[in-house]
């Protein structure tokens, strides 16, 4: 039986550091997100296209967004499957979009089931791992306006933040028996809302305490200083999701540096994937190119 606790990590506990791991020097597998190809303004853009560009480049994955599929059937499911396996590809992550900071228990069980069904829905496409959100308040209604206070939103009137590290990390706690029977993990990721600080995502994480929830490494949702933080989430990571942003991003433009940033991981002992989200306006025909080019360099060997 998989514990059901929904004890919050203490701050003593948050600032110890995490041990010493040995820096990785081995080749960083790569892959690009279908999300690079589709920022949800326009119409889906194929994955089957995805993958076949992916190969094309030298990807070595291709990172499924969930609301990009135009399908879930078996049939579906294999074809994309078989493509990837074609083209010498894997398929790292399956991202999907859920919430878990609601005071409504009905609300928060809907996410759950979602959360449950994407599981095996993976497991179905043979990925090992699926992109976890917290959710947000939704104090602030448009995402677009989220993104103008980079993702600092009051609570609800009468709860604070405490509220809501509980409702996800109990409602995370109940999608860790699917997790073991699928054997896909769960990577929450610091993703705009409760979790765009990196200390409120690191008390869900280690509250939970599982071997089925790792950590999705986001280089570009940070609302400070990008490279601090990816040095306090670097020692915790399961996956990253590498951020650019060809011809201005659609939300904001930050300029990363790449071999800093691989750096940074590497040594903390990152060795897993790193997917690309090319979420600048450049047509992702070029932009992906681009991108590919300033990753395999980076994380070179």
């Amino acid at each position: 039986m998989i514990s059901r606790r929904a004890v919050l990590a203490s701050p003593a506990a948050l600032a110890m550091p995490a041990p010493a791991a040995e820096p990785f020097t081995g080749r960083i597998p790569l892959a690009v997100s279908t999300y690079s190809y589709w920022h949800f303004r326009t119409e889906r853009y194929p994955i089957e296209k995805v993958i076949e560009h992916a190969a094309s480049l030298g990807f070595d994955g291709v990172e499924i967004l969930h609301r990009q599929m135009p399908e879930e059937t078996a049939a579906y499911c294999g074809k994309l499957k078989k493509m990837a396996f074609e083209r010498g590809l894997s398929f790292p992550m399956l991202s999907i979009h859920q919430d878990f900071v609601s005071p409504d228990a009905a609300e928060r069980q809907k996410h759950i089931d979602h959360t449950v069904k994407c599981l095996q829905l993976a497991a179905r496409l043979s990925i090992p791992c699926v992109r976890l959100n917290s959710g947000r308040w939704k104090t602030i209604k448009s995402f677009d306006d989220l993104m103008k206070v980079k993702g600092d939103e009051p609570a609800l009137p009468g709860y604070t933040d405490k509220d809501a590290f509980n409702w996800c990390i109990d409602s995370i706690q109940k999608c860790l028996r699917t997790c073991e029977q699928e054997g896909v993990m769960l990577a929450l990721e610091n993703h705009w809302g409760l979790t765009t600080k990196v200390e409120n995502l690191l008390t869900i994480y280690k509250a939970v305490n599982s071997p089925w929830l790792g950590v999705n490494v986001d280089t570009g949702n940070y609302p400070g200083d990008p490279y601090e933080g990816l040095a306090q989430l670097a020692p915790h990571a399961t996956i990253v999701q590498a951020k650019t942003y060809y011809g201005g991003g659609e939300w904001y433009t930050l300029d990363l540096d790449y071999p800093r940033i691989a750096k940074i991981l590497r040594g903390a002992g990152f060795k897993g994937w790193v997917s690309l989200e090319m979420e600048g306006k450049e047509t992702p025909q070029t932009a992906v190119a681009k991108s590919y080019a300033v990753l395999r360099k980076a994380f070179g060997i």
